[in-house]
This record gives C-alpha cells, sequence and structure tokens, in this order.
C-alpha cells in the first residue's frame, strides 16, 4: 500500500534533515542527488523545513557560474540546547551544545564524599545552571546523564545500589524541577560510552562488540546487531558481579567486592601494582590510571633501548623488556590521558624497572582476560573495546597483552582493542543520546503542524 501524501513528505523531510545532520550544509541540488528525489520535491521540503524554521539558509556554493550561486541550507544549530552529564562517584562534568552537536561550555567539579546528599545535588545543579549561562543558551531542550550502576527499563530510573552515592538518585529529581521544561534521562555510564565508542571511537567499523569499562569500577556494555543490550532488569553487562577465582568470597546480591571487581577496578589495579614494586612519588598515592601508563612508559622506553642497542642490549635491559620487543608493538612513549600527571608513582630505572613494570602489565592482563574471555564465551562479540581512563592508559601496550591471552584461552576469533575516547566516551555518549533525542522530538511531523497520515 504506498504511503499517503503527508507520511511521504515526513519521511522525505526526515530523510533530508538526517542528511544533513550527518554531512552537514548542502545545498538543494546536493540534496537531490543524495536522496534520489525529484527536483521538486526537494524544493518543497526545502520550503517546508525552512518555515518549520528547522533550517536555514548558511551560504552559497563556491562554484561560479551563471545567475545567482545556489544557496547552501543547515540545520538551526540554535534551535535546541542540550546538556550532558558524566555522574561519577567523586564528581561531575556538564557540556552543553547545539543541536548539531557542538560543544559551546563544559566544566566539571569535584564533589567530595562527605558531603551530605542535599550540598552535593545544589552543587551539581549549579554547575550545569552555571555552564548553561556560559554556552548562552536562555533553555535546554533535552540532558542527558551517565551515571553507574542500574537502569530501570520500566520507569527509565537510576535504581538504589548500595555503594552509590545517594546524590546520584537525588540528581535527577533536581535537574527536573529545576529545569521544569527539559526532557532529562538517564543512561548507565557504561552503556553511553559504548554507544560513543561506536559512533566516534575505536569500533566505528562494528556493529557488534562489547566494552570493558576500567575506571573506578569495571562494567561492560553490550551491542549486538548495531543495538544497544540493556537485559530484563536493565544489568547486562554488570561484569563486576561475575565470580572469578581468586577473591576472598563470591560476590554478593548487594556487593560486587568478591567479583571481577576485586581483580580490575581501581583499587585493585593500585594494590597490584604496589606487589610489583610501584613506588608512590611524594608520599603521594597513586591512581589506577598513573600507574598503569607510568608502567607503559617503561616498557616502551626499554623496548626503543632494545631496539637501539641490537641483540646485545635484550640481556641488559631485562626480560620483560625483551619480551615487549620480540612482541613487535610500537614504541610510542606514555600514553593515555593526562599525561605527566604528577604523584602517580615510578617504577624505577633499568633492567628492574622495565623487569617489574612488564610483570605487572602481564599481571594486570591476565585479570582482564578472565573476564574477556566470560564474555567471548557466552557472547562471541568478535572484538571487545578496553575503555575508560584505565583502558586508555594501558593503550595498545596493555589490549595486545590481553589480545595474546585471549587467544590461548578460546577458539573463537576476538579483536581486544584499546578505546580512543577513554573516560571521555561517556560525556561523548551522554551528548550523542541527547541530541538524538531532541532530533527526533524536534524533527518529527507532529512537531511541526503537519497533517496526520
Amino acid at each position: 500500500m504506498p504511503a499517503s501524501p503527508s507520511t511521504a513528505r515526513a519521511i522525505n523531510d526526515r530523510l533530508a534533515l538526517t542528511l544533513l545532520q550527518q554531512e552537514g550544509p548542502l545545498t538543494a541540488g546536493q540534496l537531490k542527488q543524495l536522496t534520489g528525489l525529484s527536483r521538486p520535491t526537494v524544493a518543497d521540503l526545502v520550503e517546508r523545513l525552512t518555515a518549520a524554521g528547522l533550517i536555514a539558509v548558511v551560504g552559497e556554493a563556491g562554484e561560479q557560474r551563471r545567475g545567482p550561486n545556489a544557496k547552501v541550507y543547515g540545520i538551526v544549530a540554535d534551535r535546541a540546547h542540550l546538556a550532558a552529564l558524566d555522574v561519577r562517584t567523586e564528581g561531575v562534568a556538564v557540556a552543553v551544545a547545539d543541536l548539531v552537536g557542538r560543544v559551546l561550555a563544559e566544566a566539571s567539579v569535584p564533589i567530595d564524599g562527605d558531603m551530605g546528599t542535599g550540598p552535593a545535588v545544589e552543587q551539581a545543579v549549579a554547575l550545569v545552571e552555571r555552564v548553561v549561562k556560559e554556552a548562552g543558551a536562555d533553555r535546554l531542550h533535552t540532558v542527558g546523564i551517565g551515571a553507574p550502576g542500574l537502569i530501570d527499563p520500566a520507569s527509565g530510573e537510576l535504581r538504589d545500589s548500595t555503594g552509590l552515592p545517594a546524590w546520584h538518585r537525588r540528581l535527577v529529581a533536581a535537574l527536573q524541577e529545576r529545569l521544569p521544561e527539559a526532557r532529562v534521562s538517564v543512561e548507565n555510564e557504561t552503556n553511553l560510552a559504548a554507544l560513543a565508542e561506536q559512533r566516534d571511537g575505536a569500533a566505528r567499523d562494528r556493529d557488534t562488540f562489547v566494552l570493558l569499562w576500567l575506571g573506578h569500577g569495571t562494567g561492560a556494555a553490550v551491542v549486538l546487531d548495531g543495538a544497544l543490550r540493556r537485559g530484563a532488569s536493565g544489568g547486562t553487562g554488570e561484569i563486576g558481579f561475575l565470580p572469578v577465582p581468586g577473591t576472598a568470597a563470591p560476590p554478593s546480591a548487594k556487593d560486587c567486592a568478591g567479583g571481577f571487581h576485586s581483580l580490575a577496578a581501581a583499587a585493585a589495579v593500585v594494590d597490584l601494582a604496589a606487589r610489583y614494586g610501584m613506588a608512590p612519588e611524594r608520599g603521594e598515592g597513586p591512581s589506577a590510571v598513573g600507574v598503569v601508563r607510568a608502567a607503559v612508559g617503561v616498557v616502551e622506553a626499554a623496548v626503543r633501548r632494545v631496539r637501539e642497542a641490537g641483540d646485545g642490549g635484550v640481556r641488559e635491559i631485562g626480560e620483560a623488556a625483551a619480551s615487549a620487543a620480540s612482541g613487535g608493538r610500537p614504541a610510542s612513549g606514555p600514553v593515555g590521558e593526562n599525561a605527566g600527571e604528577p604523584g602517580t608513582g615510578e617504577w624505577g630505572a633499568g633492567e628492574s624497572g622495565a623487569a617489574s613494570a612488564g610483570r605487572f602489565l602481564d599481571a594486570l592482563a591476565d585479570r582482564l582476560a578472565v573476564g574477556v574471555a566470560a564474555v567471548v564465551a557466552i557472547l562471541d562479540p568478535g572484538c571487545v573495546v578496553l575503555g575508560g581512563e584505565v583502558g586508555r592508559a594501558g593503550g595498545e601496550e596493555l589490549a595486545a597483552r590481553v589480545r595474546e591471552r585471549i587467544a590461548r584461552m578460546t577458539p573463537l576469533p576476538t579483536e581486544v582493542r584499546p578505546t580512543i575516547l577513554g573516560g571521555g566516551a561517556v560525556l561523548r555518549g551522554a551528548l550523542l543520546t541527547a541530541r538524538e533525542r531532541a532530533q527526533d522530538e524536534l524533527f518529527a511531523p507532529r512537531e511541526r503542524g503537519l497533517p496526520p497520515s
């Protein structure tokens, strides 16, 4: 049955808006070529979308020809403003963008764990209001929030979880009260990171993959056939609760301390580094990002020395550096966010430092491989991205070690890739979802007064 005229118009309008979103400003001729629609149909949709305030003339085509230059149309970026929040245990980051996703202002603030729920919520909301003002936005159309924990699939609300600050759940309600016109939604942080990695990061070429989040805690996001999977209760990917060997006790329904979390969360990574000789600088406690980044830097420096010294230098550098060199991995220096951050610790110099750093990365890879192998055995995703701040700090050096172990542990071919976006993936994912929700609503025919089909 052919579509009614109003339905056909709506489909054509949405197609044109999607192309303008993906490709940027276009002429009517370019829209005709990309959509395959007739010239009169394109002229009609351009007129409708301009009258609706969704697109506008943003320039003229550069080609010189007889008659006037072709007008170039683009989405009206300030038709709506969006906010994205990355809510962590220790603080919150905020970004405000326009309808095409251009970030206009962003900021973050730490929130002390001893701060009460009310003051913590007020500090977070005040940050949002300040960033909105700095962005020059009158109001927000959509707010996307990324937070740790389970999201109730029925209500879309953050479920009450032990181990997470009480202000997390209160923040969503507070934002809705202070921003009554905004559409506020919350999503698990790892799920948002996976969406960002698929759109702009390490999984751009994959429609099936798993993101293993490595940060303050652990998590996993599952994308199958291009769709994010949340599960019956919203708990798909709660890998921190995965029972694993090497822990004092199995996890419980209220505490993941005995699960994979005990092997791969930030505190466990720091403790593991201490076993292999990491010494904090100036009496400061090292961070998980810092110890991993420092270990990678030491090993990569040793690899460079091995290659410069030739075969005779291998014995002098130590077995860890020799192993790295024989693997053929690139020596590019320290990687990760906040390179050169002070107070992260040190491994020492020479053979013992390189050997200790290498053994630490091997031990960490052993731990990560336990979780990755479980995911591969159940889902066969073909690709696992090591995400989060720790995943980015480990880079290809850590990913290669995990990849090698997985190849020995399972017959299922699996790529293991380091994140490109790191911890920033959550904020980017929250912005992507806010943008898509706003566009879905603003681009819908009923919002533009079109007759129903």
